[in-house]
């Protein structure tokens, strides 16, 4: 395979070990969180119909997005589709073959556990889709034919469509004559609900396919809004976390809030101090840099579904004969167990993975 057509940089990262100790603790503090029976009826109300329902499983390739500071590692974001593994895998061995290995094995491993759960017994898909909108088009689509693969090696029959493919039948989806059993969800629609997700909507509220990553995990840990919880003392004070548990999400979770708790005139005086999130962005669309914000600009945010977050500049990284890379990295995960770790290396104000010589990056742990 030639990986030089990827996002995949050239150059590694490097990474102290007591940050990506902190970074795992996060993580799975975090998904500690989300199975608590407090946290999940403090949030119920804000959930939607689709959200709410708790489908007894979790979520496939968790991602928890960090940068790294003087003083440790800060959460940026969570995703529950997190892309990239692919080429991550890619940028440690650049011309590996599909997803191979004990990779491929735990990665198949969290699938299979996803549909045991599902099912309440073990086994495994018939047909499982992989889903997003005009998949062939999309920048990860290579990705996409990699976990197919792997699902082939499997047994499994594995397709990539658009969920206007899928049709509904008796509550059960379709994807011509094959009934789908399991979807992997790489749609950005988190909660469903738009009209080309509504058969796949339908299916799952009526528990007739296992939907991974799904509405309820997005909800419960990758919903934006959730910062806005994790970086209050007060609210935290009543879902009995343990002195270190609290100290860790102070530590490593930046101020969130949003932006309609504070008045105009103070969102523009500290706008330096704030990055502005559409709190159900994805991509960093939407996502400005406060000291680049102009007047104009603030006035057409939306302060009911803006969160401004604490900035946290990115960590430098530099190689000879290139101008700096910003740096930040992805831990990818299933329930409590971690599956990988990456850099990303970018220029501009706000990640992405077209910058020359940059994209995912090989993670040295020193």
């Amino acid at each position: 395979m030639n990986c030089c057509q990827y996002p995949i940089s050239p150059y590694p990262v490097a990474l102290q070990r007591k940050d990506l100790r902190l970074m795992i603790k996060l993580a799975r503090l975090l998904h500690k969180l989300s199975e608590n029976r407090v946290y999940q009826a403090l949030l119920a109300d804000d959930l939607t119909e689709t959200a709410r329902l708790n489908p007894g499983h979790y979520s496939v390739m968790m991602g928890f997005d960090f940068h790294l500071t003087e003083t440790g590692p800060k959460l940026i974001e969570v995703n529950t589709n997190a892309g990239g593994f692919w080429f991550a895998c890619l940028a440690a061995n650049p011309w590996g073959q599909d997803f191979d290995g004990r990779i491929g094995e735990r990665l198949l491993a969290s699938f299979l556990t996803e549909y045991a759960l599902f099912k309440g017994a073990a086994g495994r898909p018939t047909t499982l889709a992989i889903i997003d909108e005009h998949p062939e088009s999309q920048f990860l689509y290579p990705e996409m034919q990699a976990f197919a693969s792997l699902f082939k090696r499997a047994g499994i029959n594995a397709v990539i469509a658009d969920p206007g493919q899928l049709r509904l039948e008796n509550d059960a989806l379709y994807l011509g004559e094959q009934r789908v059993d399991m979807i992997y969800n790489r749609h950005c629609d988190f909660y469903l609900q738009t009209p080309a997700m509504a058969a796949i909507k339908a299916a799952w509220l009526a528990k007739q396919v296992c939907l991974s990553p799904n509405p309820h995990s997005y909800g419960l840990l990758a919903d934006k809004r959730r910062m806005t919880l994790w970086s209050d003392p007060e609210r935290l004070r009543g879902l009995d976390l343990s002195p270190d548990e609290l100290k860790l999400l102070a530590a490593t979770v930046p101020s969130t809030r949003l932006l309609a708790t504070l008045p105009p005139e103070q969102a523009w005086q500290t706008r330096k101090h704030w990055v502005f999130k559409p709190d159900t962005g994805y991509a960093s669309r939407g996502v400005y840099v406060g000291g680049k914000l102009t007047t104009g600009k603030l006035a057409q945010l939306d302060p009911r579904c803006t969160l401004i977050q604490e900035w946290v500049p990115p960590s430098l990284s530099r190689y000879d004969d290139e101008l700096p890379f910003k740096t930040d990295y992805r831990l990818f995960a299933y329930k409590n167990r971690i599956l990988g770790i990456s850099a990303r290396l970018y220029q501009g104000q706000v990640t992405n993975l077209r910058t020359p010589n940059g994209g995912f990056a090989k993670v040295i742990v020193d």
